[in-house]
């Protein structure tokens, strides 16, 4: 691809987005469809022992990990150049804001993923809190939430030699070589979260099985369009490697909460040459198409909106703790959740128990408000 003219470029960059609109446009029918839902993973397991949608959760990961470790295996991308492996691990932000996105997920009925998933539905809360959230994370990314953050909890944090990713980290100590480490990893973690979601039989109906397939396929088919089919080792015009049509200029997969933030920003600014269309952008409009293609087809669309004061005051804080919480985190529980477990990284795995032990007191919260008060 280094040969490639201009044009040829431009478009190389559309047909990824094209294909990015395609697979976010099925998985936002997935999503509707089989009600894949993080925020429910962990309520229907706490308050209805039932956990058959963290098992779809699960089996996402594993099959998001292994086929990140088959492409990596292959050739096809570099796992070293994606957004989730850097070499610095901002454990204590990470903490804090999976932990915050957790609480804010609860309050906002559902993470980002399906606050988009709900807009297909004509959900019009949702409507409020993609624009809070995405109000907010553009404030923490480049506004004065960020300022504050970059002088507080961000210098907390460990720079590694290596990249933060678990093959990397440990092939040394190993004496393994990385990539058939990463193979090995992935085999054993992966075959983890795969074995525990298919442990019961109970779960093996269709529906919890397109969930966890057809969610951990799309991660790793969205790696693949920007790692391989958009990459291009060398830019004619920089004469530097370039990630097409991607916001952070690296590697990326799904995640929705920077480009809930990317999204408005182009919007608004449209006319500005500047602001173009990214994967991230258009895996959001993929995602509420797909959803509203789904539930008009199975008749499920209807109108929906706020019940009263405490139910607007819950979303709109509940969008505000996942924009700042999200962003803090480097991802949501669809970008740290799965995106970033994919790759193996280190902040992710510190990024998945605090967004259940953040839906855990989110939920706690709820049924305190919930419970009759004593005279």
């Amino acid at each position: 691809m280094n040969d490639l003219t201009p044009e040829q470029i431009s478009s190389l960059g559309s047909q990824a987005l094209l294909i990015t609109l395609l697979i976010t446009t099925i998985l936002g029918a997935i999503m509707q469809k089989t009600s894949f839902c993080t925020l429910g993973a962990v309520s229907d397991g706490i308050l209805m022992e039932d956990w058959s949608r963290m098992r779809q959760w699960c089996l996402a990961i594993g099959i998001a990990i292994l086929g990140v470790a088959l492409m990596s295996h292959l050739g096809w991308i570099d796992v070293s150049k994606s957004f989730y492996t850097g070499n610095r691990v901002l454990y204590l932000s990470t903490v804090i804001g999976s932990t915050l996105f957790g609480i804010g997920m609860v309050l906002a009925s559902g993470c980002g993923s399906k606050t988009l998933v709900r807009i297909g539905g004509g959900n019009l809360k949702s409507i409020v809190v993609f624009i809070v959230l995405g109000l907010v994370a553009y404030m923490t990314m480049r506004g004065f939430l960020g300022i504050m953050k970059a002088n507080t909890i961000d210098k907390v944090s460990l720079s590694l030699s290596t990249n933060q990713d678990l093959p990397s980290i440990l092939s040394a100590s190993f004496g393994i070589a990385k990539e058939n480490l990463r193979s090995i990893l992935a085999l054993i973690i992966g075959g983890v979260f795969i074995g525990f979601a298919l442990l019961k039989k109970s779960f093996w109906s269709s529906e919890n099985l397109l969930a966890g397939i057809g969610v951990g396929v799309a991660i790793t088919a969205i790696w693949w369009v920007s790692g391989r089919y958009a990459h291009l080792t060398e830019d004619p015009n920089t004469l530097q490697e370039a990630f097409l049509v991607t916001n952070s200029g690296r590697m990326e997969s799904l995640s929705f909460v920077a480009p809930y933030a990317f999204a408005l920003d182009w919007m608004m600014f449209t006319s500005d040459k500047s602001k173009v269309l990214t994967i991230g952008i258009v895996a959001v409009i993929g995602m509420i198409l797909g959803s509203a293609i789904s539930s008009i087809l199975s008749k499920n669309f209807r109108w929906e909106s706020f019940r009263g004061v405490e139910d607007t005051a819950n979303h709109l804080v509940g969008a505000a703790l996942m924009g700042f919480g999200g962003v803090t985190a480097v991802g949501c529980t669809i970008g740290q959740g799965l995106s970033g477990l994919s790759t193996l990284a280190l902040n992710s795995f510190i990024a998945f128990p605090g967004f259940i032990l953040g839906a855990y007191i989110g939920l706690q919260y709820l049924q305190w408000r919930l419970s009759p008060k004593p005279c």
